[in-house]
C-alpha cells in the first residue's frame, strides 16, 4: 500500500473554549507515514514496541529475560526501576542489558538465584522528545513443591455408597494440572458414576465391587518446570451386602443389622458444591466453569438451567459428563443464577450458583499519538471501562502530571488532555493509567510537534496502467508540517483539475472513477504549505479489458468418456495474459488425464472424482476475469445393498433394499431377479420391477422353491451390477398349480397313438415327486377313460389302436402332495396309413396350346385313412408332334391342397402329346395313381428363325441364309421376308414382302440398287399365325464403272483450291465418323435370356387358386416352369428369337458392325418401334446412326 497522509478536518478554532474543543471529534493532526527514509529524518518521541507480560512467571533453573524494546528519533536510552526505586544494573554482576535495547538478562545459570530477583520491574525509554514507560512487570519464579507426607487409611465402603478420594495437591506456581492413574501409569476410567472434580478430587456417585483396588494415585503436573509429583496410593475396598452380613453375623450373634436387603437405592445428594446455594465471581472475557457432582443410586443425571434466562448459545459447553457447565468469553450479561439439577428414579437435588461477572479495565478509547504543527490544537483521549469503573490518571514522561513541568498549551480534563497552540517544546510522551481492584491498563501516547516543508513520497514519473471503464487512482503520498495543500494538473500546461469527474482524497490521491481512453496522459501533483512547495509527475495509460468471448459450458458426460471446456479470450495487445484452470476453486489434480491447451481444457477417461465446477481464470497485470462451468459425470448406478427379507409367508415375502449411488443420473426403476437354488442353482430369472422411488416390494412366491433375490438399479445410462444376493428362503411344498401344456396325440404308426406334452419345470412342480397322469379314450365311443401314471417324462405311446381314429386325451400333473387341477381335453388321432383308392373319372380339357384343365372325382374320406393333404397331378410330355427326336421324360407334379376336384396345368408346349395321372395324399404318403390320361396340345405360333445371315453382296443382289425356328410349335407353312432400302437421309423406302416355302433355307435377292443399304425382317408361320421376326441389314457394293468415270474426271480437281476443299470435307467426315463411333459405343448389350424370362406369354402364366389351380406346381426334374417368348415384350426390347421389329426402329440403340460377307453382327437395345410402314410413310423418323452405317 502507498504511504498516506490523512488530513482530519478542523472543527473549531483554537480561540474557542477548551470544553468545546474537548467535545470536538475531528481534530487537526498529522499521521506520520511509515516511509523509512522519512522516519530516519524526522524527530520522534520514544514508543515502547515490546515488553514482557505483567505477570511473568520464570523458570528458576534458567536465565531471566525481561524484555523492553522501544523506537524513537534520536534512539532512546533505557533505565529500570525495581519495586518503585531505581535499579542500578551496573552494580549487579548478574544483570546485563542488551546493546541498543532495554531488555535485561539476569544470569541465573551461573550462580544466581531466581528468588533473589522477585519483584516489580518497570522500564523507561527516553530521548530529547520525551520518555515512555512499560507496564509494571511482576517477576515470580515458578514452584513445584513436593506432597507433604501423610498417613492414608484404606477406604472401606459399602456397595452403593458414595465416596470422595481427596487429592489436595501442593500449592505451586502456576497451579498444577491434576489427573488420576494407577501403578501402571494408565489413566483411571471415568464415567457418569466416577469423575474428577475441578479441585482434583475423585468422586464416586456410588461404588461398585469393581472399584476395589489399592492403587488410586493422584498426580500433579507442573508444566512450567516440566515436573510431575505423585501422591501416595489410596486403597479402596468395596464390601457387598452378602459379605458384610457374613462379617456382622460372626461378631453379633443376636443382631441382624442389614438383614437380607439388597443394595439400598438412594435419591441424589450433591457432593459438591455443598448446601443449596453458593456464589461465584468471574472476570469479563474469562471462561466460567460451574460444577455439580451428586451421589445417588442409580447414578444421577445432571441438568443445567439459568434462572430467568437462557444459556448463551454458541458459548455454552458441557464437560465431565455434563457435571461441568462451561461458558467462554463471559460478559456482564452472563451474571445471574445458574441451577444444576441432579435426578434419578428416586428423586432430585439441586443447587443454585449466583454468578457475578466483574471486569478488569478494558479500553473504550486508548490514547493515540499526535503529530502537530506549531500553533495547531489537539487532544489525547483515554477512556476505559470495567467493573467497578476504573479510575483514570495521567503521567507526562513517566511522571504524574500533577508534578510534571508545566506546559501552558496543555490542560487536563479528566480522561482528556487538551492542547492549544502547541510549540516544539510541547513534544512529550503521556501515559494514561486506568485501574480498578482487578487490574490496570497503561498506554503511552506522544505529542510530537514538527515544522517541515512539503515532501512528496510517491516516486517521480510513476506509471499507472488501468483497464478502461475502471477507477484510476493516482497516488500523491506527501508529508509536511503544517499539512500541505494538494492540487492536481493534467499535462505540462494544463489547468487545475476540478469537477465531478474527479475525486480528491485526503491522502493526496486523485481518483478518476471511470477512466477512458482519453484519460491517458501525464498528471502533476503539487503540494504546498507556508514552508515551501514541491511537485511530482505521474503517467497514466488506459488498456482494453480482458474478455472471455467463449466461456466454458455446462457438460454432462458419461464415465470413461472425454470432455473439453473452451475458454477463448480477447485482451489488450500490450498485456500478456495467463490462463489458469481450477477445479472446485482449487488446483487441477496432478493427473496426466487433464490436458490444458491454449484455449481449452480436455479431460480424458473421465471418472466420478472429476465431477465438479471448473473455472477458467485469465490474469493480466491489470485485470482478472473468470468463467465457470459445471461438469456432471453420469454413470450406471451403483448396485443396491443391504437386501432384507421380511414378512415371510407361504406365497409371498417382502423385499427391501438400500439404493446405491445414482451417479448423477436418477434411478428410474429397480429390477428384481430370483434364483431357484433347489432346481436351477446359478440361473437368475426376472421376477418384477418397481419405480426408482420405491425400495420395498411385495413378491409373490411359488411353493417348493429355494429363493434368493437380487436387485438391479436402472437409470438412463444403463443397468447397475446386480446386488449381493439376499438370504435364501425355502417355500413349503404344495399341489401343482398347473398341468402340462401343448398336449398332442399323433400316431407314428397305423396302430399306435403317441401322446406328447411339455413337461413342467422344477419351479412349476410345487413339490417333490413330480409325475403325470395320462388319460385317453376313443372319441364318439362310449368307452371309459384309460389312465396311466408316468414319471417326469414328456411322451407316452398307446399301442394297438385302430388306424386313424380320434381320441380324447388329457394329461394331469401330480406330486407327493397331490394332483393339479383337472386338465382340459384335447383331440388327437391314431396313426395314419396310405390312402386305399385312386381318384376316378379323370378328364382333361385343353384350353390353348400351353394350358389345360384337369378334373377328377374325389375319393371317399374313409379310404384316405389319414388327414387329407390334397391331390397331386403328375404330368409329362410324351412327344413333340413337330419333331421326331425324343428326349428324356421330365415328370412334373402339381399339388392341389384340400379336397379340390380340378386344377390348371400351365406351361405346356404347343403341338405335343402329354400324359397325366392323379393321386390322393395324406400325412403318411400318396395313394395309388389313377390310370394315365393322354391329351394333345394344338399348334401355336413358331419362335423366330434361329438365325438370318446375309452374304455375297454384289452390285444388285444379296444372298440370305437362315435357320428354322428352334420351336416350330406346329407345322411350318412358310417364311415371310420383308425388306426396304434406307437412303442417305435415313429415310425408309418402300417395303417389299416375299413369302418363301417352308422347306427353303436360303434366297438370292436380285435387281437391288447398287451401293444401297437394306433392312430385312424375317419370320416363320404356322397355320395358327406368324412367329417373332428377326432383323438384319446389308449394303450392295458400288458400281466399278462409275468409279472409273470418277477417276477420269480427276483433272477437274487439279486445282489447289479444290484439293483444299476436299481435305476439309474429308476432315469433317472423319470427325463425324468419330462422333458416331463414340455414340454407338454408348449402347448397352442386350440381355436376351433375361428379356425372354421377363416376357413370357401371359397365356401360360400359372393361374391363381380361384381359377382352379393351386398356384404352386413343381417340375419333377428341375422344378422350372415352362415359358414362351412374347410377341411384344412389355419393355419393348427386341430379342433374336422373338423380335419381328426392324433394327432401324431402335435408332441410336444400335451398336454393331458387319462381317466381311456383309452380314450384320452385334447386340442391340433400345426402344422398340411399330411395324415397318410401307414406302416412305414410316411411323417414325429413320435413325441417324443407321444412316451413318452406310458410310462404313
Amino acid at each position: 500500500m502507498q504511504p498516506e497522509v490523512m488530513m482530519k478536518k478542523k472543527c473549531i478554532s483554537a480561540r474557542k473554549a477548551s470544553l468545546v474543543l474537548f467535545l470536538c471529534q475531528m481534530i487537526s493532526a498529522l499521521d506520520v507515514p511509515l516511509d523509512s527514509k522519512l522516519l530516519e529524518e524526522l524527530s520522534q518521541p520514544p514508543t515502547i514496541t515490546q515488553q514482557s507480560p505483567k505477570d511473568y512467571i520464570v523458570d528458576p533453573r534458567e536465565n531471566i529475560v525481561i524484555q523492553c524494546e522501544a523506537k524513537g528519533k534520536p534512539p532512546p536510552s533505557f533505565s529500570w526501576t525495581r519495586n518503585g526505586t531505581h535499579f542500578d544494573i551496573d552494580k549487579d554482576a548478574q544483570v546485563t542489558m542488551k546493546p541498543n535495547s532495554g531488555t535485561l538478562v539476569i544470569n541465573i545459570m551461573n550462580g544466581g538465584k531466581a528468588e533473589a530477583y522477585e519483584g516489580v520491574y518497570q522500564c523507561t525509554a527516553r530521548n530529547e522528545r520525551g520518555a515512555a514507560i512499560s507496564n509494571n512487570i511482576v517477576i515470580r519464579p515458578s514452584r513445584s513443591p513436593l506432597w507433604t507426607k501423610e498417613k492414608l487409611e484404606p477406604n472401606q465402603v459399602r456397595e452403593g455408597d458414595s465416596l470422595v478420594l481427596h487429592c489436595r495437591p501442593p500449592v505451586g506456581l502456576p497451579p498444577p494440572i491434576i489427573f488420576w492413574m494407577d501403578n501402571a501409569f494408565q489413566r483411571l476410567p471415568q464415567s457418569e458414576r466416577v469423575s474428577q472434580g475441578l479441585n482434583g478430587d475423585l468422586y464416586f456417585s456410588n461404588v461398585q465391587p469393581e472399584d476395589t483396588r489399592e492403587d488410586y494415585i493422584c498426580y500433579a503436573r507442573f508444566n512450567h518446570t516440566q515436573t510431575i509429583q505423585q501422591k501416595q496410593p489410596i486403597s479402596v475396598k468395596v464390601f457387598s451386602m452378602d459379605s458384610l452380613n457374613d462379617t456382622i453375623a460372626a461378631n453379633l450373634s443376636d443382631t441382624d443389622i442389614y438383614g437380607a436387603r439388597p443394595v439400598t437405592e438412594r435419591q441424589p445428594v450433591l457432593l459438591t458444591p455443598t448446601g443449596s446455594t453458593s456464589t461465584k465471581v468471574e472476570l469479563r472475557g474469562n471462561v466460567l466453569l460451574l460444577e455439580c457432582i451428586a451421589a445417588g443410586l442409580p447414578t444421577p443425571v445432571i441438568r443445567w438451567i439459568k434462572e430467568g434466562g437462557e444459556l448463551p448459545a454458541n458459548r455454552t459447553f458441557f464437560e465431565n459428563f455434563k457435571k461441568t457447565l462451561k461458558i467462554i468469553d463471559v460478559s456482564e450479561a452472563d451474571s445471574g443464577n445458574y441451577k444444576c439439577i441432579a435426578r434419578n428414579t428416586l428423586g432430585s437435588a439441586h443447587h443454585v450458583i449466583s454468578v457475578t461477572v466483574k471486569a478488569a479495565p478494558y479500553w473504550i478509547t486508548a490514547p493515540r499519538n499526535l503529530v502537530l504543527s506549531p500553533g495547531e490544537d489537539g487532544t489525547l483521549i483515554c477512556r476505559a471501562n470495567g467493573n467497578p469503573k476504573p479510575s483514570i490518571s495521567w503521567l507526562a514522561n513517566g511522571v504524574p502530571i500533577a508534578i510534571a513541568p508545566e506546559d501552558p498549551s496543555r490542560k487536563v480534563d479528566g480522561d482528556t488532555i487538551i492542547f492549544s497552540h502547541v510549540q516544539e517544546r510541547s513534544s512529550a510522551v503521556y501515559q494514561c493509567n486506568a485501574s480498578n481492584e482487578y487490574g490496570y491498563l497503561l498506554a503511552n501516547a506522544f505529542v510530537n510537534v514538527l515544522a517541515e516543508p512539503p515532501r512528496i513520497l510517491t516516486p517521480a514519473n510513476k506509471l499507472y496502467q488501468v483497464i478502461a471503464d475502471s477507477p484510476a487512482l493516482l497516488d500523491c503520498a506527501y508529508f509536511g508540517s503544517p499539512k500541505p495543500e494538494i492540487e492536481w494538473f493534467k499535462g505540462v500546461k494544463g489547468s487545475i483539475l476540478r469537477g465531478s469527474e474527479y475525486i480528491f482524497h485526503d491522502n493526496g490521491t486523485l481518483e478518476i472513477p471511470v477512466a477512458q481512453k482519453d484519460s491517458t496522459g501525464a498528471y502533476t501533483c503539487v503540494a504546498r504549505n507556508k514552508l515551501g512547495k514541491t511537485q511530482n509527475e505521474v503517467q497514466l495509460e488506459i488498456k482494453d479489458p480482458t474478455v472471455i468471448i467463449k466461456q466454458p459450458e455446462y457438460k454432462v458426460i458419461q464415465r470413461y468418456g472425454q470432455v473439453s471446456f473452451e475458454c477463448i479470450i480477447k485482451h489488450d495487445s500490450t498485456l500478456l495474459p495467463t490462463v489458469l484452470w481450477l477445479k472446485d476453486n482449487d488446483e487441477l489434480p496432478d493427473d496426466e488425464r487433464f490436458l490444458v491447451g491454449k484455449d481449452n481444457l480436455t479431460i480424458m477417461n473421465v471418472t466420478d472424482k472429476d465431477d465438479g465446477t471448473y473455472t477458467c481464470i485469465v490474469n493480466t497485470t491489470l485485470d482478472s476475469v473468470s468463467a465457470s462451468a459445471v461438469l456432471t459425470v453420469v454413470a450406471r448406478p451403483n448396485p443396491p445393498f443391504d437386501l432384507e427379507l421380511t414378512g415371510q409367508l407361504e406365497r409371498s415375502v417382502e423385499l427391501s433394499w438400500i439404493p446405491g449411488d445414482e451417479n448423477n443420473s436418477p434411478i428410474t426403476n429397480f429390477v428384481i431377479e430370483y434364483e431357484d437354488g433347489l432346481h436351477e442353482p446359478g440361473v437368475w430369472h426376472y421376477q418384477t420391477e418397481v419405480p426408482g422411488t420405491q425400495t420395498t416390494v411385495q413378491l409373490k412366491l411359488s411353493p417348493y422353491v429355494n429363493y434368493s433375490f437380487r436387485v438391479i438399479a436402472v437409470n438412463e445410462i444403463g443397468r447397475s451390477q446386480p446386488s449381493e444376493p439376499s438370504e435364501q428362503y425355502l417355500t413349503k411344498s404344495a399341489n401343482p398349480d398347473e398341468n402340462p401344456s401343448n398336449v398332442q396325440g399323433i400316431g407314428s404308426e397305423p396302430d399306435n397313438l403317441v401322446i406328447t406334452w411339455e413337461s413342467l419345470t422344477g419351479f412349476q412342480s410345487n413339490g417333490p415327486g413330480l409325475q403325470y397322469k395320462v388319460s385317453w379314450r376313443q372319441k364318439d365311443v362310449d368307452d371309459e377313460w384309460t389312465s396311466v401314471i408316468v414319471a417326469n417324462v414328456s411322451k407316452y405311446i398307446v399301442s394297438g389302436t385302430p388306424t386313424f381314429v380320434p381320441y380324447e386325451i388329457k394329461v394331469q400333473a401330480l406330486n407327493d402332495l397331490g394332483y393339479a387341477p383337472e386338465p382340459s381335453e384335447v383331440i388327437g388321432h391314431s396313426g395314419e396309413d396310405l390312402p386305399m383308392v385312386a381318384p376316378g373319372n379323370v378328364q382333361v380339357h385343353v384350353i390353348n396350346s400351353t394350358l389345360a384343365k384337369v378334373h377328377w372325382d374325389p375319393v371317399p374320406l374313409k379310404t384316405v385313412r389319414g388327414h387329407l393333404q390334397g391331390y397331386k397331378v403328375y404330368y409329362w410330355k410324351v412327344q413333340s408332334l413337330s419333331r421326331r427326336s425324343r428326349r428324356h421324360i421330365e415328370k412334373k407334379i402339381l399339388t392341389f391342397r384340400g379336397n379340390k376336384t380340378f386344377g390348371m396345368l400351365p406351361g405346356l408346349e404347343p403341338y405335343s402329346t402329354y400324359k397325366l395321372n392323379v393321386r390322393v395324399a395324406n400325412g403318411k404318403g400318396e395313394g395309388p395313381a389313377s390310370p394315365d390320361k393322354v391329351f394333345r396340345t394344338p399348334e401355336g405360333v413358331p419362335s423366330s428363325p434361329s438365325f438370318l445371315k446375309i452374304t455375297n453382296p454384289t452390285l444388285d443382289s444379296l444372298t440370305l441364309e437362315w435357320g428354322s425356328p428352334t420351336h416350330p410349335n406346329g407345322v411350318l407353312t412358310s417364311y415371310i421376308l420383308k425388306f426396304q432400302p434406307i437412303n442417305n437421309t435415313h429415310e425408309l423406302g418402300p417395303l417389299v414382302e416375299i413369302r418363301i416355302p417352308a422347306n427353303e433355307s436360303s434366297l438370292i435377292l436380285k435387281n437391288l440398287n447398287y451401293s444401297t443399304r437394306y433392312k430385312f425382317y424375317f419370320n416363320a408361320q404356322t397355320s395358327v399365325g406368324s412367329g417373332n421376326q428377326i432383323t438384319e441389314e446389308a449394303v450392295t457394293i458400288m458400281d466399278e464403272g462409275k468409279m472409273a468415270m470418277a477417276s477420269r474426271q480427276v483433272d477437274i480437281a487439279t486445282q489447289g483450291w479444290f484439293i483444299g476443299l476436299m481435305c476439309a470435307v474429308a476432315l469433317l467426315i472423319l470427325i463425324l465418323l468419330i462422333v458416331c463411333f463414340i455414340r454407338r459405343n454408348k449402347g448397352g448389350k442386350y440381355p436376351v435370356k433375361e428379356k425372354e424370362d421377363a416376357h413370357a406369354d401371359p397365356e401360360i402364366q400359372p393361374m391363381k387358386e380361384d381359377d382352379g389351380t393351386f398356384g404352386e406346381y413343381s417340375d419333377a426334374e428341375d422344378h422350372k416352369p415352362l415359358k414362351k417368348g412374347s410377341r411384344t415384350p412389355s419393355d419393348r426390347t427386341v430379342k433374336k428369337e422373338d423380335s419381328d421389329d426392324s433394327l432401324v426402329d431402335y435408332g441410336e440403340g444400335v451398336n454393331g458392325q458387319f462381317n466381311e460377307d456383309g452380314s450384320f453382327i452385334g447386340q442391340y437395345s433400345g426402344k422398340k418401334e411399330k411395324e415397318p410402314a410401307e414406302g416412305n410413310e414410316s411411323s417414325e423418323a429413320p435413325s441417324p446412326v443407321n444412316a451413318m452405317n452406310s458410310f462404313v
